[in-house]
C-alpha cells in the first residue's frame, strides 16, 4: 500500500519511451524537457500525453495534497485515502488524450476524486452493514453531485499550495513548517532546521507571507 506521494515511484507513468520528439515544445528540440514551475496545467497536461514521464510526475506532485485531502472530507482513513489517491492517478492517466478542457482541470479533478471517495465511502458502509433506511439506501447508489462550495474551497487551498511553489526554498519550508505541519513546529525548531537565529524568524516569516500575498494577488485569489 501506498505511504509516499511523489508521483515518482507508485503512480502511474506512461509506459511509452521517450522518443525524439515526444516532450518537443514548439519544434525547438528532439529532447524531453523537464518542467518548471512556471508551466501551466495545459502545458503540463500536453507534455504528459506525448509521453514526458518529467511532466506526469510533476502534475501529480502540484495535485497529490488536492487529491490526497478530498477522501479524508469524506472520512477516510490515511490508508483508504492513498488507496483512493491511486485510483483517481490511474484515472487520471487513462483520461487525459481525451480532456479537451484543460482550463478547468482542477475542478474536473476535484469532481473525479469526490466521486471515487463516494464510492469508497458507499462500499465502506455496506461491508459495516450498518442500518439504514430505503432512503438513506437510495441516496448511497446515486453518483453525488459536488458542492460548487466545496469545489471552490479546495481549488482555494490548491491556488495557496501553487502560490507557496512560487516562492524562494526557504520561504516555502517556513511557511511549511509554521502553516502546514501538525502539531505546529516552535520557533526555535523552525530556527534549527533552517539554519537561522530563532529572533529573526518572526522577521523572515512576515517577509515571507508578503511574498505569498503579492504572488497570490498576481494569480488572482
Amino acid at each position: 500500500m501506498p505511504t509516499s506521494f511523489s508521483g515518482a515511484r507508485n503512480d502511474p507513468v506512461p509506459p511509452r519511451e521517450k522518443t525524439a520528439g515526444a516532450g518537443r515544445r514548439g519544434g525547438a528540440s528532439s529532447e524531453i524537457h523537464g518542467p518548471h514551475p512556471g508551466w501551466s496545467d495545459e502545458d503540463l497536461i500536453r507534455e504528459c500525453v506525448g509521453g514526458n514521464e518529467q511532466a506526469w510526475s510533476a502534475l501529480i506532485d502540484k495535485y497529490k495534497n488536492l487529491i490526497y485531502s478530498i477522501p479524508l472530507r469524506y472520512g477516510a482513513s490515511p490508508e483508504d485515502a492513498a488507496d483512493i489517491f491511486q485510483s483517481v492517478c490511474l484515472e487520471l492517466f487513462a483520461e487525459l488524450p481525451r480532456l479537451r478542457k484543460t482550463a478547468a482541470f482542477s475542478a474536473w479533478l476535484i469532481t473525479v476524486t469526490a466521486h471515487q471517495a463516494f464510492h469508497w465511502k458507499r462500499k465502506h458502509i455496506k461491508r459495516a452493514e450498518r442500518e439504514r433506511t430505503d432512503v438513506e439506501a437510495e441516496e448511497l447508489e446515486a453518483l453525488p453531485t459536488v458542492p460548487p462550495d466545496m469545489i471552490e474551497e479546495i481549488q482555494r487551498e490548491q491556488m495557496v499550495r501553487d502560490a507557496t511553489a512560487r516562492l524562494p526554498p526557504r520561504c516555502q519550508e517556513m511557511i511549511r513548517l509554521l502553516f502546514f505541519v501538525e502539531p505546529a513546529v516552535p520557533y526555535r525548531e523552525v530556527a534549527r532546521r533552517l539554519g537561522l537565529a530563532t529572533g529573526s524568524i518572526g522577521f523572515i516569516r512576515g517577509r515571507c507571507l508578503r511574498r505569498l500575498q503579492k504572488t497570490l494577488q498576481q494569480m488572482g485569489f
